[in-house]
This record gives C-alpha cells, sequence and structure tokens, in this order.
C-alpha cells in the first residue's frame, strides 16, 4: 500500500508561518521608532545624517555635544535601539558586538494647522509639522558572518 499523505489544517500552517517569523526577527538588525516629534523633518535629517552609518559609541558621543534641536531626542531613541538590541541577545555582550547604525530615516509626521492674523483681516496659514524617526541598529559581527557564508556558497 502507498503512504497516504495527511494535510495539514491551515491553522497549523499559519502558526507555524508566525513562529518561523518570530526565530527570525530573534536575529538580525534590531529597529526602535519615534513618532510625532514636534520637530520639522527637514531639521531633524540634518541630525539623522551626522550618524548614518556610524558606531554606537561614535553617535552617542556626536548627538551629546551637536546642539542642534533634535539631537536631544535621536540620543534617547539611540539608548533606547541600544536596550532594544540587550534585550533581543541578551547571552551577547554590548562591547564585544561591536554595534553601528545601519539605517535611520525621518518621514512626515502629521501638520497642525494654524491661522496666524494678517493685515486688512485676511489670515495666514501657519504649519506646525511633525516628524517620525526609524533607527535599525547593526551588529558588524553578523555582518561578517552573512558576507562570510555567501562567499562560500558562491564558490
Amino acid at each position: 500500500m502507498e503512504a497516504v499523505e495527511k494535510k495539514t489544517k491551515k491553522s497549523v500552517l499559519k502558526r507555524e508561518k508566525r513562529d518561523a517569523r518570530k526565530e527570525a526577527a530573534k536575529t538580525g538588525p534590531v529597529v526602535a521608532k519615534l513618532k510625532n516629534v514636534p520637530t520639522s523633518p527637514r531639521k531633524m535629517r540634518l541630525v539623522a545624517d551626522l550618524i548614518r552609518g556610524e558606531r554606537v559609541s561614535k553617535a552617542l558621543n556626536i548627538l551629546k555635544y551637536e546642539p542642534k534641536v533634535g539631537s536631544f531626542k535621536l540620543e534617547k531613541l539611540l539608548l533606547s535601539a541600544i536596550a532594544n538590541w540587550e534585550n533581543k541577545n541578551q547571552e551577547a555582550k554590548l562591547e564585544e558586538a561591536d554595534l553601528f547604525v545601519k539605517d535611520i530615516w525621518v518621514d512626515g509626521g502629521r501638520i497642525l494647522k494654524r491661522l496666524r492674523p494678517a493685515p486688512q483681516g485676511r489670515a495666514h496659514r501657519v504649519r506646525k509639522r511633525s516628524n517620525h524617526v526609524t533607527l535599525v541598529l547593526d551588529s558588524l559581527k553578523n555582518k561578517a558572518v552573512v558576507e562570510t557564508t555567501e562567499k562560500e556558497t558562491k564558490e
């Protein structure tokens, strides 16, 4: 007799996919988000460009001594991302991980619209902008391991 294949239920497949996604999320980069910061995105991008691609320790020093408006908020966000990484990799040490800012981007948030009185009974619209910042941290060691495995598979 032939072996009869047993069909798996959709709910079981969904659960297996979800568990696989969770396992994949345990390794790799860490993401931290900051939403509705009451600063214009243009001003925040100036500060974000300073730390893109830098190591975490250098980025913290840059943000600590930067006089621009968004530097304090980005410093807190970076510390939050480091805490997220420590939470995700409890067995690894922070000093040995060699973390760096893999990616950072600033998106426009909601705009509060206000009216300002103008001459001759008119009104001018004032747009108070906000932004959303997303920060991605990764370890240089993870990157080196991935590159070596890619080279081995090509050969």
